[in-house]
């Protein structure tokens, strides 16, 4: 998994790639949770994450929660196929604010 972290009008986008398993969900989580104290809009383009397992999901549950605690927004955006099906099958696209871009994403929370 590779990340990358960018700012865009006011929001904290963390850029996820590659895969998202049980060797790289900690890094990711990290990555996220650390992205609170900088906004309180957060991003997370899931475009080119090409598999995700429940240590992956797991850890955007544990962002969300963090999210809510400290009353930031916290978004999922560009969810890539393999992504969007594992997040249905848990019935967790029900959970997540899902968007179809990050900039749908800005604009829902301008």
């Amino acid at each position: 998994m590779k990340h990358e972290i960018v700012q865009k009008q006011g929001a904290t986008v963390v850029i996820f790639r590659g895969e998202i398993d049980l060797e790289s969900s900690p890094a990711a989580r990290e990555t996220l949770l650390k992205c609170f104290g900088d906004t309180s809009n957060v991003i997370v383009d899931l475009s080119d994450v090409s598999y995700i397992d429940s240590s992956g999901v797991a850890s955007l549950v544990e962002a969300l929660q963090a999210s809510k605690k400290n009353g930031s927004q916290f978004s999922l955006a560009a969810v890539s196929e393999p992504t969007r099906r594992v997040l249905e099958l848990a019935r967790l696209d029900k959970v997540f604010t899902l968007h179809d871009s990050v900039d749908a994403a800005i604009q829902a929370h301008a």
